[in-house]
């Protein structure tokens, strides 16, 4: 019994150290691997496709600063530790490896991955905050300390990189600062109108503005009755689209394409202020001036894409209210922003459709299973609107998209527009038929924005699709007391377009 006992004994004992020895080697081996694994050149061998990463790191205050210090690759895009960081390099490797077998990596949109919705999902708010645990160290300036208070009373809604995205990988179109110089490179034109256009009867005009080179065409829209709304069998139909109501409209000019930074920084030269102004300073340099415009923006509104005959975006509806007042004071005229009646007649142009060319939103989604694995025929809806599979992530010039059946481009996609009637779900319901000109509600908190934009799926940027401004999550990270009435610090989706009262209403 005693030598069965000693064999076993023995057999445990073995089994131990066999065990012991085993789990150092693995622990030695893991080690090896992650320490091998965690190194630049490493992250860098997969990231050969794409070599802008690792040269836009190299030109970063994480890489080249006063102190010498590097920050590393896995430092911003794991946990710093723990088994999060391990379950989480597991699955980017898994991922990256699935990307580098079965995808065309020469295809990926490089320039929509660097953007601040993809990079929330691969930088770590934690490893932020274990480099920069001090959020008020010497030397930050005041509007600095009031960006981080902000951020800490609002941590569940904020990542660092909303207003620090730039400092992993250089990019010169970021500028965490007023831009005090926003407009300031514009050269003069060539020629100088003298008068605005004048309007003999109710068809197609250009407008030229007077002690400036812009010009721009008005399309004359005549009046008529069509149901605003969407029919309950539409697909994707939102709850806020119905009841369909029979609406007539009057007769309107409509801008051809929406308002260029040409034409919006020519405002800006014209009215803006510098510094910022309360809102009783406003109101009385508006009583001695006429007019004041936006005050200097924070960063660069155009996001780097250019600007000359590119959608202008990020400015306030406020901004644009003040543009449509600015424009009419210059040209004698009545411009405005267009009602939610006037936007999707004109939008419809005589169509009464999803779109105002063939096709349903099922076909052209993104979104449902079979689309997204067996692709669709998007050769007509690319021929008219500039949304999320053909934009690669950025506004377009106008030129390259064929107008509606009123002559009217980019109604569809390409930025989303404002219209000048207070946002309300039920609107519609409030409706009668035949109503003439309706305005929308009386009040209210937000405004109506249409038309979809550059990075909406083919269902959002049907004509009846609505959605509303977000005021308090569009100026999220501003980091100015009080945030500016002008610019818009979080969304680059959103322009407008005018439109001009006719003489025959």
């Amino acid at each position: 019994m005693k030598k069965i006992f000693r064999f076993f004994r023995r057999k445990v004992v073995l089994l131990f150290i066999a065990g012991f020895l085993a789990a150092v080697l693995i622990i030695f081996s893991s080690n090896k691997a992650i320490k091998a694994t965690n190194t630049d050149e490493f992250c860098a061998s997969c990231h050969k496709v794409h070599p802008h990463a690792t040269t836009t790191w190299k030109m970063s205050t994480h890489y080249d600063n006063k102190r010498g210090i590097v920050v590393h690759c896995v430092d911003c895009h794991l946990p710093h530790e723990g088994l999060y960081k391990f379950t989480e390099k597991v699955k980017t490797g898994m991922r990256d490896v699935y990307g580098a077998v079965f995808k065309d990596v020469s295809k990926l949109d490089w320039d929509h991955k660097s953007t601040l919705e993809m990079a929330v999902h691969h930088t770590y708010e934690e490893s932020c905050i274990a480099c920069h645990e001090n959020f008020f160290p010497m030397g930050l300036t005041k509007e600095g300390e009031d960006a981080h208070l902000y951020y800490n009373d609002n941590q569940d809604e904020i990542h660092c990189i909303n207003c620090h995205l730039a400092v992993g990988h250089y990019s010169e179109t970021m500028v965490h600062a007023k831009n005090v110089d926003f407009g300031k490179e514009k050269e003069g034109p060539d020629t100088i109108y003298q008068a605005p256009a004048k309007i003999t009867e109710f068809a197609n005009f250009t407008e030229t503005i007077p002690g400036t080179g812009i010009n721009f065409n008005m399309i004359a829209v005549p009046g008529g009755s069509f149901k605003l709304g969407s029919p309950e069998n539409e697909p994707f139909r939102d709850e806020d689209e119905g009841p369909e109501v029979e609406v007539e409209v009057s007769d309107f000019y409509m801008a051809e394409v929406e308002v260029t930074w040409d034409q919006y920084l020519t405002f800006f030269g014209e009215t803006g202020s510098e510094g910022r102004m309360s809102e009783g300073d406003l109101a009385l340099k508006a009583e001695v001036d006429g007019i004041t415009g936006p005050t200097p923006p924070w960063g660069d509104p155009s996001q780097g894409w250019g600007r000359g005959k590119r959608p202008a975006i990020t400015m306030s509806h406020h901004a644009a209210e003040t543009f449509c007042e600015w424009l009419s004071m210059k040209t004698g005229k009545k411009y405005r922003l267009p009602t939610e009646a006037e936007w999707e007649y004109a939008a419809r142009g005589g169509t009464d459709g999803p779109y105002f060319f063939e096709g349903s939103p099922k076909d052209y989604t993104s979104e449902t299973f079979w689309n997204k694995i067996f692709g669709t025929d998007t050769s007509t809806i690319n021929t008219y609107a500039i949304y999320k599979e053909n934009s690669r992530s950025r506004s377009h010039t106008p030129d390259e998209v064929a107008p509606n059946p009123y002559g009217l481009k980019n109604m569809l996609g390409n930025v989303a527009e404002f219209c000048s009637d207070f946002y309300s779900s039920d609107i519609y319901s409030k409706y009668t038929d035949g109503i003439k000109n309706p305005k929308g509600p009386d009040s209210g908190e937000e405004f109506v924005v249409r038309g979809g934009s550059f990075n909406a799926d083919a269902a959002e940027i049907r004509i009846a699709n609505r959605e509303r401004t977000q005021t308090k999550a569009w100026l999220k990270t501003d980091p100015q007391m009080p945030k500016s009435i002008w610019w818009f610090s979080d969304v680059i989706h959103v322009g407008f377009r005018v439109v001009c009262e006719s003489e025959n209403n």
